[in-house]
C-alpha cells in the first residue's frame, strides 16, 4: 500500500460524519481490495491523550472512524450521502502500547463480512511499524 495519503486534514471531514474535537482520523490512504487505510497522528490537545498518551477509547475512537471512512470515501465515490454507523460490537480488542504524542498511527481495516446493513471489520493499528492494537468490529450501517 502507497503510505500517500489521497485525503487528508480538512478533506476527511467529507468522509465522516464526526467533527472536531472528535475526529480521529486525519488521512486516508485509499482502498485495495477488502482493505482500506488510515491514519492519525497524536497531537498533545487530542481529547483523548492523558500524560503525553492517546489512551484506550481513543484508539478504538480511531478504528470506529477508520471504518467509517472506508464507508465515506466509497459513497462520494458514488456520488451518495455518506451514511452515519454505529459500533454494534468490539471483539478480540487487544492494545498492546499506547501510542505517544508525536506518532503518526497507520491502521488497515479489513472487511470479513457485509451481510445487509451490518459488516464485519478487522482492525489493525500500527506506530513506526509496531502493531499497538487490534479487534474485530460490527458496525451497523443507518441508511437513508
Amino acid at each position: 500500500m502507497n503510505r500517500e495519503a489521497i485525503i487528508h486534514g480538512e478533506g476527511i471531514l467529507g468522509l465522516i460524519p464526526q467533527r472536531p474535537p472528535i475526529v480521529m482520523v486525519d488521512s486516508f490512504f485509499g482502498i485495495e481490495e477488502n482493505c482500506s487505510y488510515s491514519g492519525l497522528t497524536v497531537t498533545p490537545d487530542n481529547i483523548f491523550c492523558e500524560a503525553g498518551k492517546l489512551q484506550e477509547p481513543g484508539i478504538i475512537e480511531h478504528i470506529a472512524q477508520s471504518a467509517a471512512a472506508r464507508i465515506g470515501f466509497i459513497y462520494t465515490r458514488q456520488g451518495a450521502q455518506v451514511p452515519l454507523g454505529f459500533i454494534g460490537s468490539v471483539d478480540k480488542l487487544r492494545i498492546y502500547d499506547l501510542p505517544e504524542v508525536g506518532m503518526k498511527l497507520f491502521t488497515e481495516i479489513t472487511v470479513v463480512q457485509e451481510v445487509f446493513d451490518i459488516t464485519l471489520i478487522a482492525a489493525q493499528v500500527k506506530a513506526d511499524e509496531k502493531l499497538i492494537a487490534e479487534c474485530r468490529m460490527k458496525i451497523f450501517i443507518k441508511k437513508g
